[in-house]
């Protein structure tokens, strides 16, 4: 290591380092879920098209994080974060996926990801400063 040095990477060399990490992960992981990888991107549109909620995700293994969850102010006394929720869900059983995980922040929706069943598993104070970061996870069997 004396002759190492350490260097921002470019684009081609993080994919270098991802594709390598990922070659190591599969020897771990069963066959017959090693490939599952799939982005599921969610949203709902007004009458005139504009998009006023979405939902971004990616089914890994048999899991499916939700990544991001919005819903335009101006419409979130319509139930439509529940309903993106809810149609993950939906979409995950049937990939017979085993849980939902996401996280928010103290500002975002940490009783919105309760009501609908999710369980605290991780939470960092102070992050960002003056607020709380929270892990989620919803099994589904």
């Amino acid at each position: 290591m004396s002759n190492s040095t350490i260097v921002i990477s470019t684009e081609d060399e993080s994919q270098y380092v991802r594709s390598k990490l990922k070659e190591y992960n599969a020897q771990h992981v069963p066959d017959e879920i090693r490939s599952r990888y799939e982005r599921i991107n969610l949203h709902i549109a007004n009458e005139e098209g504009d998009i006023i909620a979405g939902l971004m995700s990616v089914l890994c293994w048999n899991w499916v994080e939700v990544e991001i969850l919005w819903v335009d102010a101006q419409h979130r006394i319509h139930g439509y974060g529940s309903k993106l929720l809810q149609e993950i869900e939906r979409i995950a059983r049937a990939k017979q996926c085993s849980f939902l995980k996401l996280n928010t922040f103290s500002f975002q929706a940490p009783d919105f990801y309760r009501k609908h069943g999710f369980e605290l598993i991780g939470l960092f104070d102070n992050a960002p400063t003056g607020h709380k970061h929270y892990y989620f996870k919803k099994d589904l069997t």
